[in-house]
């Protein structure tokens, strides 16, 4: 297999996100409609990841209000006027991508994306035991609101980095 690298997600990308949301998230995979909404909102933070000419990963991510992580399987609507974060909605790798490097190239896209949009803070919520490998990566656990843990559920994390004043300029 060629070595994985990440492009702008198309339309036509939405079926094998879907797919590789379903096999990789499990009961936390979101459904077409929902990846279709986010990459109509905010394309900028919609990527897929390619290995010859064939989809292996994604990458979605918006920007957002910090404390209040997306109800897991809503639309959005609309992003909020004045976000004071980037939520790293979702990021899934199939097996065989997995310890190429495109983790740590996701990153650093989601990075670059919150230094554009000049802020400095990146959220996500950790499930099915990620939060280790979120921890490795500097992220650190916040509360998780009780609206994200009726929706993620109990075992849910959420966590938070701070991009250092390097990184952000």
């Amino acid at each position: 297999m060629s070595r994985p690298s990440w492009r702008p997600m198309q339309v036509d990308d939405l079926p094998a996100v879907t797919a590789i949301s379903a096999r990789v998230h499990g009961r936390y995979a979101e459904s077409l409609e929902i990846y279709a909404e986010r990459l109509r909102l905010f394309p900028a933070g919609c990527f897929t990841c390619v290995a010859a000419e064939t989809v292996v990963g994604f990458l979605v991510f918006h920007p957002w209000q910090a404390g209040s992580p997306p109800t897991l399987g809503e639309p959005l609507s609309a992003l909020p006027a004045h976000p004071d974060v980037i939520y790293l909605h979702d990021i899934a790798l199939l097996p065989e991508a997995r310890g190429s490097g495109a983790g740590a190239q996701a990153l650093g896209l989601v990075d670059a994306e919150a230094r554009r949009c000049g802020l400095h803070d990146i959220a996500l919520v950790a499930v099915n035991g990620a939060e280790s490998y979120w921890q490795m990566r500097g992220f650190r656990t916040a509360a998780l609101p009780p609206s994200g843990q009726e929706t993620y559920g109990s075992d849910a994390h959420y966590m938070v980095r701070t991009l250092s004043q390097e990184e952000h300029g």
